[in-house]
């Protein structure tokens, strides 16, 4: 997996390229948690992320509730595959995917 990092004032935009899972889970939370202080707008463009596994929801999880104290997070350009897994494990209710 790689990871493009934007940064744009008080927005970052983070778009995973391959699979979220297991081995490459603790790699983006890691760019999470260096990269978040100041950040008011955090966005997901998942437009290149092929697969997502349960420790990438966990990573996204974590990241919303982050989030919820210091600004928002949203979820772009998510393919089927990553909506329907995001549709039944109920983060749709949790996530703002866009």
């Amino acid at each position: 997996m790689t990871i493009q990092k934007t940064r744009n004032g008080n927005t970052l935009t983070i778009a995973p390229e391959g699979r979220l899972d297991t081995m490459t889970a603790p790699e983006l939370e890691g760019l999470l948690k260096e990269s978040l202080e100041g950040v008011t707008e955090l966005v997901f463009d998942l437009e290149k992320l092929d697969y997502i596994s349960s420790a990438g929801l966990r990573v996204l999880l974590s990241a919303q509730k982050t989030m919820n104290n210091q600004g928002s997070m949203k979820i772009l350009h998510a393919n089927e595959m990553i909506l329907e897994i995001f549709e039944v494990t109920g983060f749709t209710d949790i996530l703002t995917i866009e």
